[in-house]
């Protein structure tokens, strides 16, 4: 005779309990992954009046760029950008259409030199009726700036409306234009 099967059989809930945490993660990962979060990343000084900050007349050509200080007659483009930025290139022509329909667009040049700073306006086009210097990025730090290209829209009292990071596409102008004209309105 044989000694009797002391050990014991793992019950049914055992065995599947695996195989039913394995599933509800899964569940979890899909919903995630179908309701992302949002995709908007929005500065802090949303709603702030832009820093005053100093930076240098980026080209003769073009007058420098006050930042904060003086009253506008109307709403603006800030555009933070670079001589050695692909995307700005991209973006380039989208602020000459911009020019176009009667936007005023200021320009900060990052880390960038003169000459350069010519030589891109000069194959890409100047969309920008002042351009200022920034050797160390100053503004980007004092307005919550992620990297080039980046554009804020200004009120006519210097306040930051709002931020669009990355190129200004095509597609892009329409909610650029609505942007401009809820800038026009007092906050």
């Amino acid at each position: 005779m044989s000694a009797p099967d002391t050990a014991k059989r793992p019950s049914r809930w055992a065995i599947w309990l695996p195989l039913g945490l394995f599933a509800l993660l899964c569940a979890l990962v899909a919903w995630g992954l179908a309701n992302p979060g949002s995709t908007e990343v929005e500065s802090r000084m949303i709603g702030q009046p832009l820093p005053a900050i100093e930076l240098p007349q980026a080209v003769e050509e073009n007058p420098g760029v006050t930042l904060a200080g003086a009253r506008e007659s109307g709403p603006r483009l800030l555009n933070i950008w670079a001589s050695w930025c692909v995307p700005c290139i991209v973006e380039a022509p989208v602020l000459e259409e911009l020019k176009a329909r009667g936007v005023a667009i200021d320009g900060v040049a990052i880390r960038d030199k003169s000459e350069d700073i010519e030589m891109f306006l000069q194959r890409n086009g100047n969309p920008y009726r002042g351009i200022a210097r920034d050797d160390v990025s100053a503004v980007q730090m004092a307005i919550g700036s992620s990297g080039v290209p980046e554009t804020f829209v200004i009120d006519a009292d210097g306040i930051i409306r709002y931020q669009h990071i990355g190129p200004i596409m095509e597609r892009d102008i329409a909610q650029i234009m609505a942007r401009l004209k809820d800038a026009e309105e007092p906050a």
